[in-house]
């Protein structure tokens, strides 16, 4: 029998926390958002809809890094207290490589990462 590549990824609008469900030790691959260095950095300096489109080429490609990263699993979980599993779900949501990925979006809070590691665990067990 054939076991499907599973994946729980923690994410918020700075940071994603990856992580595979498999039966060995879990290893944690982190992708972070420039998002957060950028806007600090430049918050007095330029205008509202300069920032505006800074802050949303700054995600996008945080996504894509994303996207990129979860191409070859079967079964995805997004987690985590904002809603950037959301936009991220329906940017991805309308490109054909990712139609045979089975996802799902739960809420959770901030989490430490046994607790991410946790939550991943106990999902994949009863799926």
């Amino acid at each position: 029998m054939k076991r499907s590549k599973r994946l729980g990824i923690w994410m918020d609008h700075s940071i994603a926390h990856l992580m595979e469900f498999t039966s060995k030790h879990f290893e944690i691959v982190t992708i972070e958002s420039k998002l957060t260095n950028e806007v600090k950095k430049e918050r007095s300096s330029v205008s509202e809809k300069t920032m505006h489109n800074k802050k949303k080429k700054l995600l996008l490609d945080y996504y894509k890094k994303l996207s990129e990263a979860i191409k070859d699993y079967e079964q995805v979980i997004l987690f985590g207290p904002t809603n950037a599993k959301i936009e991220f779900f329906d940017l991805i949501s309308e490109d054909i490589r990712f139609l045979k990925i089975k996802f799902e979006i739960k809420n959770t809070d901030k989490m430490t990462e046994n607790q991410q590691h946790a939550f991943v665990q106990e999902y994949f067990s009863h799926a």
